[in-house]
Parts: structure tokens; C-alpha cells; sequence
């Protein structure tokens, strides 16, 4: 299982919104596959899915805002 976490984001920057998830869960997704929107006070931009396989679960859901390192979702390979 692959976990999917908020990663870093600017200096001075430790939480973002949820604009879209572009998978739900049981839906197959690809490396490098835009997974979900995120924007912050400075910028909108799309997180890619680290890994190929079937986008098992979310635990965050649009318009809900989460901070850097949070579990955004699992994906099983």
C-alpha cells in the first residue's frame, strides 16, 4: 500500500484546500497521474500519484484543509 501525504509546500505555507479529486476510490490510476487539486493562499496546483494501481482510499474531501504531512489517501499497487 502506498500512502499519499501532503508534501512540503513553500516556505511559510503549512496547509492547503482540497479543490478536486480527479479519482474516487476503486478506480485504477497511473504513476505521475494528476490525483487531486490543492490550493493554498498563494497558489493552486495538482498533486501526481506516486504510484500505479487502484486509489483504495481518501480521507480528506473536497473544500476540507488539510496541512503538510497529513494522509490524503492510500493507493494498493
Amino acid at each position: 500500500m502506498i500512502k499519499v501525504n501532503l508534501p512540503e509546500l513553500s516556505e511559510g505555507v503549512s496547509k492547503a484546500t482540497i479543490t478536486y479529486w480527479y479519482f474516487q476510490p476503486g478506480e485504477k490510476v497511473n504513476e505521475k497521474d494528476d490525483l487531486v487539486e490543492l490550493a493554498t493562499d498563494k497558489a493552486t496546483f495538482n498533486l501526481p500519484s506516486p504510484a500505479a494501481g487502484t486509489l483504495s482510499e481518501v480521507f480528506f474531501h473536497e473544500g476540507d484543509t488539510v496541512n503538510v504531512g497529513d494522509l490524503l489517501a492510500t493507493i494498493e499497487e
